[in-house]
């Protein structure tokens, strides 16, 4: 009788493994991945930033009370009538209270404070375009990952072909050696091009799982390396016939790089005027409320309002280096600027030529794949009537799987070049 743990074990084994989609692990990677939740972090830190400079321009109200107990000794001071006795001196301690509420409030500071409100806002929008380049990169990783694993399993494929290719040539070696119309070294040939072939085979198949253990990291996921990655191709990329001139437009408006530092930059001049701001006087409104007494019982109240002006009359150049400081780093974000604009156009023209190649690439690689399968076939053919070698045939085998192979790099070479195109133009 069959025991239920050996059951379990022929069922999970019979059970085809979990198949990947490119769309599931961009999917995945959207809401697990660590890069992108630490943006989402970011950005919400950005936002209570905004929200702190904006709470110095709203009514600042602080309570207070305090106990304090001590002695009252009357303290002589320069000026006292001469000859007056001094005070006595004793240990005896009075309590007293004081309970306050005091309100502040900002009238205007010629728009120091809300300069950096609004600077903080800018900053805020510039950090929600960053989460956008993180997705966008966490994204055009997984891309590539995704697409190196179907590349490692094509070459998986391939292996197992050539294997199952000169098992086949093996045993024909045999049964002509069995009747001498081939010599031995043609069986040695054979055996050691079997083993070759597992060596690949081996080496392939840890290859695919290696890419799988990246495309995991990618996507920020621990599970378990007994999937595969679906048979998905990199779909055309609309333009990718065009010319760099006519996406250019298209990459600068939409890549969240240019409109980070565009925030940036307006952030930055609203600083500069709230720093000038610092030349100018503070204008405010205070009230205070205080109830003091000897005895809880006792207490007397006083109120006050007031009106306060300060006026900086000399900082030791303070403000005046802040502004200097400001403006140049102003001008480092134009300049970066320009910066971003020159590497998007070189995204856009390298994503565009390593298309290109890739696409002519492929058909190259296909002829050269149906020429080997030519030679191949001719070359069995040849061996099977005893008028071709154990050695023009293991040539044409190697051709054929090299062809094989090109085949499959080709195809991630497009792949990737698609992904990275995608990425230069800013689509997700």
């Amino acid at each position: 009788m069959i025991g239920p743990l050996l059951l379990l074990a022929q069922a999970a084994a019979s059970t085809p493994p979990a198949v990947l989609t490119l769309n599931d692990a961009l999917a995945t990677a959207r809401s697990v991945q660590p890069q992108v939740r630490a943006a989402i972090a970011a950005t919400a830190a950005a936002q209570a930033r905004s929200d702190e400079a904006f709470a110095a321009l709203l009514p600042q109200v602080f309570g207070n009370a305090e106990y304090q107990r001590g002695t009252a000794n009357v303290v002589s001071r320069p000026g006292a009538i001469v000859g007056q006795p001094a005070p006595a001196f004793n240990w005896k301690t009075f309590g007293s209270y004081n309970l306050g509420v005091t309100a502040n409030q900002l009238i205007y500071d010629f728009g120091q404070t809300s300069g950096r409100w609004h600077a903080a806002q800018a900053n805020e929008a510039a950090q929600r375009e960053s989460e956008k380049t993180t997705l966008s990169e966490v994204l055009f990783t997984v891309r590539t990952s995704f697409f190196q694993a179907r590349a490692a399993k094509g070459l998986v494929d391939v292996a197992k072909e050539t294997l199952a290719d000169q098992q086949k040539h093996l045993e024909q070696t045999q049964g002509f050696v069995d009747v001498g119309t081939q010599a031995e070294i043609a069986l040695a040939q054979a055996k050691a091009s079997v083993a070759n072939a597992k060596v690949g085979l081996i080496t392939a198949e840890n290859g695919y799982r290696t890419s799988k253990a990246q495309l995991n990291q990618a996507m920020g996921v621990e599970r378990s390396l007994d999937y595969d990655v679906a048979d998905d191709s990199a779909p055309a990329v609309e333009g990718e016939t065009g010319t760099a001139d006519s996406l250019l437009d298209e990459a600068i408006k939409a890549r969240p790089e240019m409109t980070v530092l565009a925030n940036q930059v307006s952030a930055q001049e609203l600083t500069v005027s709230a720093i000038r701001g610092a030349y100018g006087p503070t204008l405010g409104l205070t009230a205070d409320l205080t109830d003091a007494a000897f005895e809880p019982g006792a207490l007397v109240t006083n109120w006050a309002v007031g009106i306060t002006l300060d006026v900086p009359i000399f900082q030791g150049g303070q403000t005046k280096a802040q502004v200097r400081e400001a403006e140049a780093n102003l001008d480092a974000l134009k300049a970066q600027v320009e910066l971003e604009r020159l590497q998007i156009r070189l995204d856009v023209e390298q994503a565009l030529l390593a298309v290109r190649a890739a696409r002519e690439s492929i058909s190259a690689a296909e002829d050269a794949l149906a020429s080997a399968h030519d030679q191949l076939r001719l070359a069995e053919g040849r061996y099977e009537t005893g008028v071709g070698s154990i050695i023009e045939l293991t040539d044409a085998q190697v051709a054929y799987t090299s062809a094989g192979q090109q085949k499959v790099q080709t195809e991630y070479n497009l792949a990737s070049a698609r992904a990275q195109l995608l990425k230069a133009l800013g689509r997700n």
